[in-house]
């Protein structure tokens, strides 16, 4: 008596998109699928559609999240340098805010449009928000 096992869920019909490579590919700022073409227009703002592959991207919500984890790197950067660097050598008041505050806005600018690539990139990956409904 052989049983053959069955499963009781149907195979997923959507490919398999791989997780690092399209983080990799969205840091970069670049389509997820191809990596070629570009992800934004602008500073923030991202293409609806690839033009060199012709990926649909206007499915991302990417909303708060390149806000808020670019906060927290900056934060978690920044305060332990703060510390050092005030008990180390003391400097004015006014010196030691506008080393941190000119160090605090470049690091955003630079970490925010690459967070929000990552996190569509990591949206497409995992088929969220509409990106699962392509073939």
């Amino acid at each position: 008596m052989t049983q053959t096992l069955r499963s009781s869920t149907p195979p997923d019909p959507t490919p398999e998109r791989l997780l690092w490579p399209a983080l990799a590919k969205g840091w970069r700022r670049k389509c997820p699928q191809c990596g070629n073409g570009p992800l934004l227009s602008g500073y923030l703002r991202v293409i609806p559609t690839c033009t060199v592959c012709r990926e649909e991207l206007h499915h991302h919500r990417a909303d708060d999240g390149p806000a808020y984890l670019t906060i927290l790197i900056v934060a978690h950067i920044l305060t332990p340098g703060l510390f050092i660097v005030f008990t180390t050598w003391r400097p004015d008041p006014l010196t030691l805010f506008t080393i941190f505050a000119v160090g605090a806005t470049a690091l955003s600018l630079y970490l925010l449009p690459r967070l929000k690539g990552a996190i569509v990139g990591f949206q497409w990956a995992r088929h969220m928000h509409g990106f699962a409904d392509q073939p």
